[in-house]
């Protein structure tokens, strides 16, 4: 088995070899001076079993072209299989036709990295299940809740806890998260007005002097969350956590979320963490590397990776 990593978050990689035992293989992921990527794997990697982890986070495409490029590298290297591990899986958000002649993007990423030469996806909480039967090659959809419901159990008391969905499209993340953690469920009715904003309408569920947990895959402007925080307190809630997969937080957002009341904001590591979200006193990130490694082995070893959330 060997491990590749680009450079969408390097940190990441290396955590996960560690918890593998398994050293990064040595590669140069580069730009020339024209920003062209070039890629070149400086081992032999001929009959080998090899994972590439590469989030295609911000600045997405050019992450995207570096996952596309190495495999196409260890392709013309011999290389015996290659999984594309995806932590943080962008274009996700583009799952449907939402309007006339607009695109259907994931389908076409999908399409890209299964035509450059990647023989399976690990991925990490997509935006839609559907998503993986855009690929035409097997995807493993690994969920953070486990994680999650480690770090709730550790840290929240549980007699009080009420885990909240920000909107409805997201009431069966929840639903399953409160079921790990044996809590009660509310949904937050949503009215989003134009893209990167939306209006909290009201409540479903008794929140009243409970600590909420709004629960969901990506947090990107945080104004859904902060509106939300705000809906829950209204209504009595005694404090008011976030706990969110993929941390995008892009423009304003960490600004948005450490002036907020809320509490708390965890994220995983699934796309690497600006130094705004290290220093921010309310935002606190936790890894996924045991996980994504867990995952890996088993992957490598043709053992079952379900079996991981039963």
């Amino acid at each position: 088995m060997k491990l590749v990593a680009g450079n969408s978050n390097r940190p990441l990689a290396e955590a996960i070899a560690a918890y593998l035992n398994v050293p990064l293989a040595k590669a140069q992921v580069k730009r020339f001076a024209d920003m062209e990527v070039f890629v070149e794997i400086q081992e032999n990697v001929r009959g080998e079993d090899v994972f590439i982890i590469q989030s295609t986070s911000f600045p997405t495409n050019d992450h995207l072209m570096e996952l596309l490029i190495i495999t196409d590298a260890l392709r013309r290297a011999s290389a015996r299989r290659i999984t594309a591990v995806i932590p943080y899986f962008g274009y996700a958000r583009q799952d449907r036709k939402p309007a006339a002649r607009t695109p259907i993007s994931a389908k076409l990423v999908a399409n890209l990295i299964a035509h450059a030469g990647v023989d399976r996806v690990l991925t990490l909480d997509l935006h839609a299940g559907q998503i993986q039967g855009f690929f035409d090659i097997p995807t493993d959809n690994l969920f953070a809740a486990p994680t999650l419901a480690r770090d709730i159990k550790e840290r929240l008391d549980g007699g009080n806890r009420m885990v909240v969905s920000p909107d409805v499209g997201g009431v069966v993340r929840a639903r399953a998260l409160a079921k790990r953690i044996d809590a009660q469920l509310a949904i937050v009715d949503k009215r989003r007005e134009r893209p990167g904003e939306s209006e909290v309408m009201n409540i479903i569920g008794d929140v009243d002097g409970r600590s909420c947990i709004l629960v969901d895959d990506i947090v990107d402007s945080g104004g859904t969350l902060v509106n939300a925080a705000d809906a829950l307190l209204a209504q009595g809630a005694k404090e008011v956590f976030a706990y969110i997969t993929h941390g995008v937080l892009s423009g304003g957002a960490v600004a948005r979320i450490a002036s907020s009341r809320l509490k708390e904001l965890v994220i995983t590591d699934s796309i690497m963490p600006t130094e705004a979200v290290k220093v921010a006193h309310n935002i606190r990130v936790i890894s996924i590397a045991p996980l994504m490694g867990e995952a890996i082995g088993r992957t490598a070893t043709e053992s079952s990776v379900s079996s991981l959330f039963d």
